[in-house]
C-alpha cells in the first residue's frame, strides 16, 4: 500500500496542501509504514492528538547517547518534551519570568526595529533592484527580539541563528550524517555559551529573561535547575524565531501571490491582527508535531497502540474544509479561524503573544512604509517539509 504521504518528494514540499486533501478525502487518520508513525490529516482528529492527555511528549534521547551529548541535554530538559507534573512545574516557572510585562515592555522597540529594517530594504531596493526580504528583515527581526529579551550582547548576536539553523535540521526526516553532527556542534556550542551569560547574570542582574530566570521561584520555592535555564533559552530561541521567521516569508510571498488582499490590508490596517492568524493558517510554519501514546487511545476510528507514535498535520489541520470555509482561498478578514499552527492543550506555544507583536510590528511595518510591495524574482523554498519556509524571497520595494 503506498504511503498516504511522500515528505521527500519535492511536489509536497513546495506544496503539500493539494496532497493533504486527497489523504484527509481517504481517511482522518493513516498510517506511515516508512516513518513508522500514524498520520492525522484532519483538523478535529490533529486537535485531539495535541489535547489527548493520553498522548504525551516522551522524549527518548538521541543515539549513541556518545554522539548526542548536548543535542540530547537540550531536549531532555525542555518544556516542549515533557508532560506533568514535570511540564506542569517548569511551565510555571518560565511563565513567572514571562508575566513580568517583557512581551508589552519591548513592543515599542519591536516596531523601531521593524521600521529600520523595511527602511534599510527600501534604500537598497531604490524601487528597482531586488533584494531578498529574509535576511534584510524576516531573520533578522526576531532573532534581534529574542537576543535582546534575553540580554544577549549585540556583538553575539550574530551567532544565535545559525545555532538554531543547524539545531533544527535534526527535527526532517531525511538527515544526513553531516546534519546530525553540525546539529551537535551547534547544541554543545550553544549550552557552553547560555551557561556563560547565566553565570554573568548571576553575578550581575539586569531587567532582561536571562536575569529573572536565575531569579524566579514558586510559592513552593521551586527554582529552575542550570540545564533547565539554558535549554528554556534555547527553546525560545529556536521555536521562538523559526516560526516567525517562516510566518514572515511564508505570508508576505502569499501576500503577493493575492494582491486583493495585500491591497484590501493596505487600505483597512484594522484587519492587521485577522490576518496575522489568516497567513498562520494558510501556509503554516510547523507542519508536523508528534506525541507518543501511553496507553493505547482511539483517535479517527484506529487505535494508536501504546508506544506508538501519531503525529497531527497542523497544516493539513488548518486547511480542513468541516472547519474553514474555503480553505484554499486567502481571507485576511477571515474570523473564524480556530487554526493550530501554535500548538493546542498544556503545550500552546509559551511566546504566542511574542510572536503575535513580531508578525504585527514587521507586516504593519511593511505596510506603512511602503507604497508598494512586488516580487523581484523567483522564490526559493526551502527543502525540509516540518519546518516549512523559503531559503530566498526577492522583492522590490518603493517608498
Amino acid at each position: 500500500m503506498a504511503a498516504p504521504l511522500d515528505l521527500t518528494d519535492p511536489a509536497v514540499v513546495a506544496n503539500p496542501y493539494p496532497a493533504f486533501a486527497r489523504a484527509r478525502a481517504e481517511a482522518p487518520v493513516q498510517w506511515h509504514e516508512e516513518l513508522q508513525l500514524w498520520l492525522a490529516f484532519t483538523h478535529a482528529e490533529s486537535n485531539a492528538v495535541l489535547r489527548d492527555r493520553r498522548l504525551g511528549r516522551i522524549w527518548r534521547d538521541r543515539e549513541p547517547q556518545s554522539r548526542f551529548e548536548s543535542f540530547n541535554l537540550i531536549h531532555r530538559n525542555a518544556i516542549l518534551e515533557m508532560e506533568p507534573p514535570e511540564h506542569t512545574r517548569l511551565r510555571r516557572l518560565v511563565s513567572t519570568a514571562f508575566a513580568r510585562g517583557h512581551v508589552e515592555r519591548l513592543r515599542p522597540w519591536v516596531e523601531q526595529l521593524a521600521g529600520r529594517l523595511v527602511d534599510g530594504l527600501i534604500e537598497r531596493s531604490g524601487g528597482s533592484a531586488p533584494v531578498d526580504l529574509l535576511p534584510g528583515m524576516a531573520e533578522q527581526l526576531p532573532v534581534d527580539v529574542i537576543a535582546e529579551l534575553l540580554g544577549v550582547p549585540q556583538a553575539d548576536r550574530p551567532l544565535l541563528r545559525p545555532w538554531s539553523n543547524a539545531i533544527v535540521k535534526m527535527y526532517e526526516y531525511d538527515r544526513t550524517r553531516e546534519r546530525e553532527e553540525a546539529a551537535e556542534r551547534a547544541a554543545d556550542e550553544f549550552v557552553t555559551y547560555l551557561r556563560g551569560l547565566a553565570a554573568e547574570r548571576r553575578k550581575q542582574p539586569g531587567d532582561d529573561l536571562v536575569s529573572h530566570l536565575v531569579q524566579v521561584r514558586d510559592a513552593e520555592g521551586d527554582k529552575l535547575t542550570e540545564d533547565e535555564l539554558v535549554t528554556t533559552c534555547i527553546l525560545l530561541l529556536n521555536a521562538g524565531h523559526e516560526a516567525t521567521v517562516n510566518v514572515t516569508g511564508n505570508g508576505t510571498l502569499a501576500l503577493l501571490h493575492n494582491p486583493d488582499q495585500l491591497q484590501r490590508l493596505r487600505a483597512d490596517r484594522s484587519l492587521l491582527p485577522t490576518a496575522i492568524e489568516e497567513l498562520m493558517r494558510y501556509d503554516s510554519p510547523l507542519q508536523l508535531f508528534e506525541r507518543t501514546a501511553t496507553e493505547d487511545v482511539e483517535i479517527g476510528g484506529i487505535t494508536v497502540a501504546a508506544g506508538q507514535k501519531i503525529a497531527a498535520l497542523l497544516g493539513a489541520a488548518n486547511h480542513d474544509p468541516a472547519v474553514f470555509a474555503e480553505p484554499e482561498t486567502l481571507d485576511v478578514g477571515r474570523t473564524d479561524n480556530p487554526h493550530i499552527s501554535f500548538g493546542a492543550g498544556v503545550h500552546f506555544c509559551i511566546g504566542a503573544p511574542l510572536a503575535r507583536v513580531e508578525l504585527q510590528a514587521s507586516f504593519g511595518a511593511l505596510l506603512d512604509r511602503t507604497s508598494s510591495l512586488v516580487l523581484g524574482g523567483e522564490p526559493v523554498r526551502r527543502p525540509e517539509f516540518v519546518i516549512r519556509g523559503l531559503a530566498q524571497l526577492p522583492v522590490v520595494l518603493t517608498a
